[in-house]
């Protein structure tokens, strides 16, 4: 068992194991919400969040609230393992996402990006966008911040998208493309299949398989360990920017 998987277990009797974020609160989540459930008290996100934390999540929050999500998620998989409601929490971890994709219409890009491999930026011969649309559907920063200003060809542009998120973001994501006179397919566009964290999978094994070097690289996803999992094969000739909180 990993370091970070725990063990449900209520009253002696064994329920399930779960895997828990690599954030400071997570197993505080973890160990209170058993707790509650093994009290038989009355689960609610209030477990998870004070009330003033849960003020402050109505409200945009630096690093797009990367570690509240988590142990939301962390707690629905509790949920479903224990059989509790959590639609509580599925309505507020819906909130957090739309509060934050709408702060991301207006944001400055330039801000947040980040080289993360080295220290200072050597010369490079061309610019590649590899671009998780379903986290950054705010188009136009991306097109003045990064496209147009380091000059990325259409060609040099990896899209990836989930089923469910094309079939119900596909006509924003035409409709705002269409301003710039593009479509999806204008660039390298991958329609994943289903199944857990694809899109970033395809992002990076594009990366692998292009072998750049001697290139501004931008990565554009909020996903922690998928940063990680970039830095780790990138070229040493690459200038890798990914995107900071």
């Amino acid at each position: 068992m990993s370091i970070n998987k725990q063990k449900i277990s209520i009253e002696h009797k064994y329920r399930g194991s779960i895997e828990l974020p690599d954030n400071v609160e997570a197993k505080n989540v973890f160990f209170r919400a058993k707790q509650a459930y093994a009290n038989h008290e009355k689960m609610s996100v209030k477990i998870v969040f004070t009330n003033a934390k849960l003020q402050k999540l109505k409200k945009y929050q630096k690093g797009s609230s990367e570690d509240e999500l988590e142990n939301l998620n962390l707690y629905i998989e509790m949920g479903e393992i224990l059989n509790f409601n959590v639609t509580d929490a599925i309505k507020l971890k819906d909130s957090i996402l739309f509060i934050n994709d709408h702060a991301h219409t207006s944001f400055n890009i330039t801000k947040r990006l980040k080289l993360i491999n080295k220290k200072h930026k050597t010369k490079a011969d061309k610019s590649y966008l590899f671009w998780d649309i379903e986290n950054f559907s705010s188009i136009s920063s991306i097109f003045s911040d990064i496209i147009d200003k380091y000059e990325i060809e259409d060609e040099d542009i990896v899209l990836a998208a989930n089923p469910d998120s094309l079939y119900l973001k596909r006509a924003e994501w035409e409709a705002n493309l269409y301003d710039y006179g593009k479509t999806l397919n204008s660039f390298d566009f991958i329609k994943c299949n289903h199944g857990k964290n694809v899109a970033d999978d395809v992002l990076l094994n594009k990366f692998i398989d292009a072998k750049l070097t001697n290139a501004n690289v931008f990565i554009l996803t909020f996903d922690r360990e998928l940063k990680e999992r970039f830095t780790d094969v990138t070229h040493q000739t690459n200038n890798l920017f990914i995107m900071g909180k």
